[in-house]
């Protein structure tokens, strides 16, 4: 997983050819470790390819702000660099899986 910055998110996000999953955490943050391995994993799964970075919310405090990021973990969706999806915090392992793969069949079926 790409980690990106205030510095380089317009690369690697708001450029991107391909639909981006930005994932916010924070190095205090448990779920945050537990929720990385299950985006990996399925970043593999979804029908098309999507990018994956993650950006540390403590050392990137513009993008913290400019997302108005409240709970950590927090994932955006971004398409043609705009934020198509939002899900902050997560219930369970099995509702991220459900919520991604709702996110990756609109965003596929959208642009096909």
């Amino acid at each position: 997983m790409l980690n990106v910055t205030d510095e380089t998110f317009a690369d690697h996000v708001l450029t991107a050819t391909n639909p981006v999953l930005v994932y916010f955490w924070a190095p205090w943050c448990k779920l945050c470790h537990r929720v990385e391995p299950t985006l990996i994993k399925m970043q593999g799964e979804f029908p098309h390819p999507i990018d994956l970075v993650s950006v540390n919310a403590d050392e990137n405090l513009k993008l913290s702000t400019a997302h108005r990021l409240k709970i950590l973990p927090t994932v955006l969706v971004f398409a043609g660099g705009k934020v198509v999806y939002r899900l902050e915090g997560f219930p369970g392992r099995d509702e991220l899986q459900r919520s991604l793969n709702q996110v990756g069949l609109n965003l596929f079926a959208a642009s096909a």
